[in-house]
């Protein structure tokens, strides 16, 4: 078979790792894809939102799978207009993407369909949402008690802001209103009262009606040790989670994810591809944070390495809408992941660092290094984004894998590199 991944982050090489795995796969194309990428696909110099592009060299080369990334892929339509060309794609069409691309769309199905989340409310004007903004705090008596500030559309996992006093939420309807850090995605945004507890992210695969969730993970949204510093697109992952038993995810699949899902065909058209729900336990019970509409970034990184039944036929699966046929299954251990970044990496990141030590790393047991922002210069690897790689390591529990992933990131140098080294400890537990 021949493959089209759409994307080039670490998300994609850890599915095009996945894929490659099996032995009916003859070729495997990635757009644009990175340089550790070229060494398991041929990567083009095509952008994941030239769906025009994309969609010629899919038929040019008879393409027998297409499997898309990023949301902002999916936000272009890539979906729909493949369907219409009638080459087989993986992921939601646009008009179900909308529980990611559209934050107010996403509350509203929640709304409707009794999908537990916070309050919130809706503003397309900077002064109407100063206003909800003083009555919150005016009564308030719980100085915890706060507001989260997200931009409607999509902006790559950033475009959320948690205010700790009423100054700082008011700051944050200015950032995406009225300074307008995310553009066009903060021309509406919602207020909701922030939850407190733990958070855990469930992906599932789909075909609009079997629902089929993947172990739960955990990603750590801030720069810094102690979720100190700016939020970014994330600095590391753990699956499953200790804490998050099995009664717990069998209770997010019946209230979250088949509620959503069940509330997508009632609009016409089905979900296939993978739903990701972020939820949180709260001292009043299990409630929902987001959906995102495809696998997460960097939850893929320790969540397909646990997964024993072969990718592809997974997702041929969903694609022809026969995912009750098919027996997914998943390795008794865990994983952990985590990223190393660029030097100003949430802001503006340095590039063009040489980067030592990758096979050493690799070379180790049961480690993976996925790549994200790296290119060849030279025939040497160099930096080329914020997030350059993502480290995983597999282990018999947490403490294991957390072990051999930091055993390994430690090998690794480029100038300006920064990680996290909490990753997983607060879910380490005793050999």
């Amino acid at each position: 078979m021949r493959l089209l991944v759409v994307g080039g982050g670490g998300r994609e090489h850890a599915i095009i790792w996945k894929l490659a795995q099996n032995n009916r796969v003859s070729r495997i194309y990635c757009a644009p894809g990175n340089a550790g990428i070229g060494r398991q696909a041929e990567c083009i110099k095509l952008k994941a939102t030239d769906v025009d592009a994309l969609g010629h060299f899919a038929e040019s080369e008879r393409i027998d799978l297409t499997i898309v990334g990023p949301e902002a892929a999916l936000a272009t339509g890539i979906v729909d207009r493949f369907e219409a060309r009638g080459l087989p794609i993986f992921g939601p069409s646009t008009d179900p993407a909308r529980l990611e691309t559209s934050k107010i769309f996403a509350k509203e199905v929640m709304q409707r369909y009794n999908i537990p989340t916070a309050d919130f409310w809706v503003f397309d004007k900077p002064n109407d949402a100063h206003q909800q903004i003083r009555r919150y705090y005016t009564k308030q008596t719980d100085a915890k008690q706060n507001l989260v500030v997200k931009a409607d559309g999509i902006a790559a996992g950033k475009g959320v802001i948690v205010a700790s006093n009423e100054s700082e939420a008011h700051q944050a309807v200015d950032t995406i209103m009225v300074q307008r850090a995310f553009g066009g995605a903060g021309d509406r945004i919602v207020l909701e009262e922030r939850l407190y507890g733990r958070e855990v992210s469930i992906m599932a695969f789909t075909d609009g009606e079997t629902v089929i969730p993947m172990p739960p993970s955990q990603d750590h949204k801030r720069a810094f040790d102690n979720d100190q510093g700016p939020n970014t697109g994330g600095m590391g992952a753990f699956a499953p989670v200790p804490c998050f038993s099995s009664e717990l995810l069998n209770q997010a699949l019946e209230s979250v994810l088949k509620p959503a899902i069940f509330a997508i065909r009632d609009l016409g058209i089905p979900y296939k591809g993978v739903l990701y729900a972020g939820i949180i336990l709260t001292s009043d019970g299990m409630k929902t944070l987001e959906f995102n509409c495809r696998f997460g970034d960097p939850e893929t990184q320790a969540v397909l390495p646990l997964l024993e039944t072969d990718l592809l036929e997974v997702m041929q699966a969903v694609v022809e809408c026969s995912l009750d046929k098919v027996n997914v299954t998943w390795k008794a251990q865990s994983a952990v992941c985590v990223v190393a970044a660029s030097q100003g990496y949430p802001g503006d990141p340095q590039t063009g660092c040489v980067i030592d030590g990758l096979d050493k790393a690799a070379s180790l047991p049961d480690t993976i290094v996925f790549h994200a922002g790296t290119q060849l210069e030279n025939g040497q690897f160099v930096t080329s984004g914020g997030r350059v790689l993502g480290v995983t390591g597999l282990g018999e529990n947490i403490k294991l894998a957390r072990e051999r992933t930091y055993d390994a990131i430690e090998q690794i140098d480029f100038d300006g590199m920064i990680y996290r080294r909490d990753i997983a400890a607060s879910a380490a537990v005793p050999v």
